[in-house]
């Protein structure tokens, strides 16, 4: 049987000793680059969620446009009318008629 220098069983000691002490470490960076990972990926996940919520609110003006570009124009003039009350002139030209007709002349 051999005998083993103690300087080698010493360095294989040291060796053994450096990389348990080492694997905290290592195990922290691994951990820490798992998170930053993660974390690029969710702010890619939102990222993408924005751009897909606006193009579905560029879609759905596109298709409000496209409705009120579709109604009769018939139809539209009548309801500009009625929401810009568009007899008002009508109307008081024939309440001063009605008025000067009660005044004395």
């Amino acid at each position: 049987m051999t005998t083993v220098s103690p300087q080698i069983t010493d360095a294989v000691t040291q060796t053994n000793v450096k990389v348990v002490a080492e694997a905290p470490a290592m195990s922290l960076g691994t951990v820490y680059q798992s998170m930053g990972h993660s974390t690029s990926i969710l702010f890619q996940n939102a990222v993408s969620a924005q751009q897909q919520q606006n193009t579905l609110a560029q879609a759905a003006a596109n298709q409000g446009v496209m409705q009120i570009y579709s109604v009769d124009t018939g139809a539209a003039a009548a309801t500009t009318e009625k929401i810009s009350q568009g007899g008002v002139a009508d109307n008081l030209t024939s309440l001063l008629s009605v008025l000067k007709s009660f005044s004395p002349s």
